[in-house]
C-alpha cells in the first residue's frame, strides 16, 4: 500500500497549487483537468471493485477540487483493503498520469 499512496503523495504535491490557467493547459487528447479528472474517475471504479459494488460516475467539479477528489478516493482504496493486484493497478494509474502531466 505504501507504493500507492506515495505515487498518490507524488501526484498531489505537482498539481494541488496549480491554478486555473494550468489546469487547463492542453495534455494528450484534452486539459490537464480531464486527465486527472480521467484518473480520479479510474480510481473511483477500482475503488468500487475493492468493496465489491457497482461503479458509479464522479461528479465532475471544479479543477481546482481536483486534489480533493484524489485525495478522498485514493483514502477510499486504501480503506478498502485492495488486493495487491488492484494496488498495482492503481499505482500504474497515478503513476502514468502524473508522468504524463
Amino acid at each position: 500500500m505504501s507504493e500507492f499512496a506515495t505515487s498518490v503523495e507524488r501526484l498531489l504535491a505537482q498539481v494541488r497549487h496549480w491554478e486555473e490557467t494550468r489546469w487547463a493547459a492542453g495534455a494528450g487528447a484534452g486539459t490537464r483537468g480531464d486527465l486527472v479528472f480521467a484518473l480520479v474517475q479510474r480510481l473511483a471504479d477500482l475503488s468500487a471493485e475493492a468493496e465489491g459494488r457497482a461503479s458509479r460516475p464522479v461528479p465532475r467539479a471544479h479543477d481546482l477540487v481536483l486534489p480533493d477528489q484524489l485525495r478522498v478516493i485514493a483514502d477510499d482504496i486504501i480503506a478498502a483493503d485492495p488486493t495487491v493486484d488492484l494496488l498495482t493497478r492503481a499505482t500504474a494509474a497515478v503513476d502514468e498520469v502524473r508522468q504524463t502531466l
